[in-house]
């Protein structure tokens, strides 16, 4: 092989890894921000938690540098139960949705409470092993875990 095709090789290689690099930074936001798991089950501290995740992410210098899941189990969903749930608390969930928050709804909470992830809020995913286990999952990842 002469030294072009070396050359050549190396520079395709290299602008695959660039590019395969861009993509994951892309889709998965800054691998330096900080992860924070927040944790809500009583229903009167939803909008509290809230709250605290907004003042979390101004603190922080905003979403690009804070990665926030809320996982939401116990008395909490009655909250975020979309035929029920207050206006104004919908309206910010969807704000913190655009900055990056993903929400966990717990699987056990729904079957006790006989609901499924439709009948939430738009954007909830299933914690399907349950949201205690989605957090403990979470803090083993390395995210902070914090249950204002």
């Amino acid at each position: 092989m002469d030294r072009r095709n070396i050359f050549r090789g190396l520079f395709a290689a290299a602008a695959g890894v660039t590019a395969v690099s861009a993509a994951k930074a892309a889709t998965s936001g800054n691998p330096d921000a900080a992860r924070v798991a927040y944790h809500v089950d009583e229903f009167e501290r939803v909008g509290f938690a809230l709250g605290n995740i907004g003042n979390h992410y101004e603190g922080m210098g905003g979403p690009a540098h804070v990665r926030i899941d809320l996982v939401i189990l116990g008395p909490a969903m009655k909250a975020v139960v979309a035929a029920s749930a207050d206006e104004k608390l919908a309206k910010r969930l969807a704000g913190m949705q655009q900055n990056g928050l993903e929400l966990w709804a717990c699987v056990n909470t729904l079957r006790g409470m006989k609901l499924t992830i439709d009948d939430l809020l738009p954007g909830f995913k299933l914690a399907d092993k349950g949201g205690v286990v989605k957090l403990a999952e979470l803090q083993s990842q390395g995210w902070c875990y914090l249950r204002p």
